[in-house]
């Protein structure tokens, strides 16, 4: 499936022509950040190397890129009130501006981040396997992917990464092929059980997923193509406007590695984790820093020095807000 083929039918589109939305009434936004003491650079880099998740092809971490193809994040929210899911929609730009991310501008842009609150997620999930499988994101063979089509949270996101090469030659990070007839094929064979490793396909991820090998860069880099959220309507009880929206835009700007995992650090993304009792309102400064970083970080490094450019840029930032 192409890149264009894939962008030219969004998810949102699908769900309006089937109706599977569930309106809910929601209050006016109000603004909330939380602010912590600022920790040692130790801790910021043990943060920084825990936070997120590499992609599958190229072993970097993503994030949203200018290029000639992309424009910057365009996000898309239904299934609430308008007035929420306009002040979601506003909420991530809002964010993306201030940490350095490409943000477009353009009224009638093509959403790349499609964000559906409905009252039947797997249901939705399905139309998703079967409309648009790469929205799922990277799976390695089939059992792979029916794992990743199954809902497992109230709030969930699914990423489609891109791989470029030095050469700024992009590949979408897919072994999926769908044939006219719908069946899904997994290259090189669906009897493969561990599926394809990221140095098969073109040499993305060279060194073991950017720790291995020498040097500190092999020029591949990571970026976002689309990141499908969504959330069960049905589940929401209690959640307040803000930091509802605050986790929605973490889950939009980085692919998290755990939403399982009380953060080390104050975090907005543990307010959903299971027996974890931080309690904050929005997004910390520790959340803010870190997205700071992954958006000045240098892309055509390897992990571990993507992830110690972030350490540094956190410590940065943050001594700067004392």
């Amino acid at each position: 499936m192409s890149g264009k083929t894939v962008r030219a039918i969004t998810v949102c589109a699908l769900l309006i022509a089937g109706g599977m939305h569930a309106p809910a009434q929601t209050s006016a936004p109000t603004e909330n950040v939380t602010v912590t003491a600022t920790k040692s650079r130790e801790v910021l880099g043990k943060f920084a190397k825990a936070f997120a998740a590499p992609t599958k092809f190229a072993g970097k971490l993503a994030r949203w890129e200018h290029s000639a193809w992309e424009h910057g994040v365009c996000p898309f929210a239904m299934g609430q009130n308008p007035h929420f899911t306009a002040f979601i929609k506003q909420r991530i730009k809002y964010i993306a501006l201030a940490v350095g991310a490409p943000v477009n501008t353009d009224a009638s842009c093509i959403p790349n981040i499609e964000i559906i609150f409905t009252t039947t997620p797997q249901a939705l999930l399905d139309n998703v396997r079967k409309d648009n499988p790469d929205y799922l994101g990277y799976a390695a063979n089939r059992a792979q992917f029916e794992k990743l089509a199954t809902v497992t949270r109230p709030i969930q996101a699914w990423y489609t990464t891109e791989t470029i090469d030095f050469f700024g030659r992009r590949q979408l990070d897919s072994v999926i092929t769908m044939r006219s007839n719908g069946e899904l094929v997994f290259w090189p064979s669906d009897n493969s059980s561990g599926g394809l490793s990221a140095s098969t396909v073109g040499g993305a991820g060279k060194g073991g997923g950017g720790q291995g090998g020498g040097g500190i860069g092999d020029s591949n880099h990571a970026v976002f193509f689309h990141i499908l959220i969504v959330i069960d309507s049905t589940k929401l009880a209690g959640q307040k406007m803000v930091p509802l929206a605050d986790y929605i835009s973490m889950l939009a700007l980085t692919q998290l590695n755990s939403l399982d995992t009380c953060q080390q650090l104050p975090s907005i993304v543990s307010i959903m984790a299971p027996n974890c009792d931080q309690k904050v309102e929005g997004l910390t400064e520790f959340d803010f820093a870190y997205l700071k970083g992954l958006y000045q970080m240098s892309a055509e490094r390897k992990l571990l020095f993507e992830q110690n450019d972030i350490g540094d840029a956190m410590e940065e930032t943050l001594a700067k807000r004392k």
